[in-house]
């Protein structure tokens, strides 16, 4: 039996609601997460995203602070925002885009053509800052190791994970209710894709 020890990343763009979080056992946090905000038209700019750096440093000084940067911005502007992140104090700089593009060629041409927004942010911004950089949006296990190749230190796995994680924020979920009742229901584990981070 294999035991994997994953730190638990809560996303959110709303500092304030963070707190809780790291409070029910969250080791990281992460201002990002924008496509629900992209299907309704919402961007974020890189000052909006500053601010909210910003400010969940100031409520939280100590954790581990991971910001993604917008895919909706021109390469040179999110190699410029993950300079200025880096200033401001985040710890891991994401990337993303991959949900976005449109491959026009099947198999696995296809795959690697759908990667290739984020795995040229990855290698743009890893060799722009000096903290790690996670690679996600649009990857799969033949573009993966392109990334970690590009400059990525790590990649997020999303939507096949999901089933892993939900059960995982099942048996979380019982546990902290064993800990401290009713705890664990103000965390948000109905939507583990949003809380769940699994890191290569």
């Amino acid at each position: 039996m294999m035991i994997l020890f994953l730190q638990i990343c809560v996303s959110s763009v709303d500092p304030l609601a963070f707190p809780s979080a790291v409070e029910a056992g969250a080791q990281m946090v992460e201002i990002g997460n924008y496509d629900s905000f992209y299907e309704m038209g919402i961007q974020f700019s890189p000052e909006q995203i500053l601010k909210l750096t910003r400010e969940t440093r100031r409520i939280l000084p100590s954790i581990t602070l991971s910001v993604t940067v917008p895919h909706m911005l021109s390469l040179p502007d999110q190699v410029k925002l993950a300079e200025l992140l880096e200033q401001e104090g985040a710890d891991i700089i994401q990337t993303e885009g991959g949900k976005y593009s449109s491959p026009s060629k099947p198999g696995v041409l296809g795959l690697i053509e759908k990667a290739t927004p984020t795995l040229a942010a990855a290698y743009s911004i890893s060799r722009a800052v000096q903290i790690p950089v996670m690679c996600s949006s649009g990857l799969s296990a033949v573009t993966a190791p392109m990334a970690l190749t590009a400059g990525a230190a790590g990649v997020h796995g999303g939507k096949r994970l999901k089933a892993v994680a939900r059960r995982l924020g099942e048996v979380n979920h019982e546990e902290g209710k064993r800990r401290n009742e009713g705890q664990a229901d103000n965390w948000g584990l109905s939507q583990p894709a949003m809380v769940w981070r699994l890191w290569y």
